[in-house]
């Protein structure tokens, strides 16, 4: 395979986790495409973690940022989701917090609070794939693109990973033309997926760790690297925990000036 030698790091660490014995390779793309969505966002009732990003820019430049992520489905459907992302260092992003209620069929609701100003600011729709605090990863990234808003295609099947093109339906809404996806046959983890604009992969996001926490599949460490730009950004989680009944009014505005600390340690 093209890409397996960029792969190789990933493959070895969740081949320790697939099941043994043969199975027989899943054709319809929709459901794969269902069972990559959850095995990327919906593990567990609930979740947190604690991460640290390091954005590296063109010149090799590198500036890092000290986070935490809370998690929680609203349902048992993979459909209503939110997300608590609070900013512990540096001290220019320091009780920065980003919400998002994640819906299916609708715009998802975001919300940025600025301490510096004071201010709770409405993310749009049209803003989601732009940066998230100057790093690599757009604001979209962090809770996930829906699943209904592409077109989906299986275009190769290899000895570790399902392969498919993803062409957007609203192609006005994004900046590419399409996205491929390896996800990885024996645990459903998306590994890497390349975003595409005029025939040219531009945009690349890797899955480069994984480890079994709680009895489920996790990345640990992924990196995001943009040509267009230049640089990369890359994500280290630590303290990931599962099934730790968070309260649903951690989700609110409320909680967007009053950070809910007791979760956040």
């Amino acid at each position: 395979m093209k890409h397996v030698s960029i792969l190789l790091t990933a493959i070895v660490a969740i081949s320790l986790l697939m099941p043994h014995g043969f199975t027989q390779d899943l054709t319809d793309v929709n459901e794969i495409v269902k069972k990559a969505n959850h095995a990327a966002y919906y593990k567990g009732k609930d979740g947190k973690a604690r991460v640290k990003m390091t954005i590296k820019d063109a010149q090799g430049r590198e500036r890092t940022r000290d986070l935490s992520i809370l998690r929680k489905n609203m349902d048992d459907k993979d459909e209503e989701q939110n997300f608590y992302v609070y900013f512990h260092q540096p001290a220019d992003v320091r009780d920065t917090v980003f919400l998002v209620h994640k819906h299916v069929g609708k715009d998802d609701d975001r919300w940025l609070y600025l301490p510096a100003l004071d201010v709770v600011k409405r993310i749009a729709a049209s803003d989601e794939r732009t940066s998230f605090v100057g790093s690599h990863f757009f604001y979209e990234d962090v809770s996930g693109r829906g699943i209904d808003e592409d077109n989906h295609e299986l275009i190769e099947t290899t000895q570790n990973f399902y392969v498919i093109k993803n062409t957007p339906k609203d192609p006005k809404s994004v900046e590419f033309d399409s996205y491929k996806v390896y996800v990885h046959k024996g645990t459903f983890i998306p590994v890497k997926a390349e975003f595409e604009k005029g025939g040219k992969v531009y945009r690349i996001a890797e899955a480069l760790e994984v480890k079994e926490i709680q009895g489920y599949p996790t990345v640990v460490k992924s990196k995001m690297t943009d040509t267009n730009i230049g640089g990369e950004t890359l994500l280290e989680y630590s303290d990931v925990q599962y099934d730790i009944n968070l309260p649903d009014d951690i989700f609110t505005e409320r909680y967007l000036r009053k950070a809910p600390r007791e979760y956040l340690k």
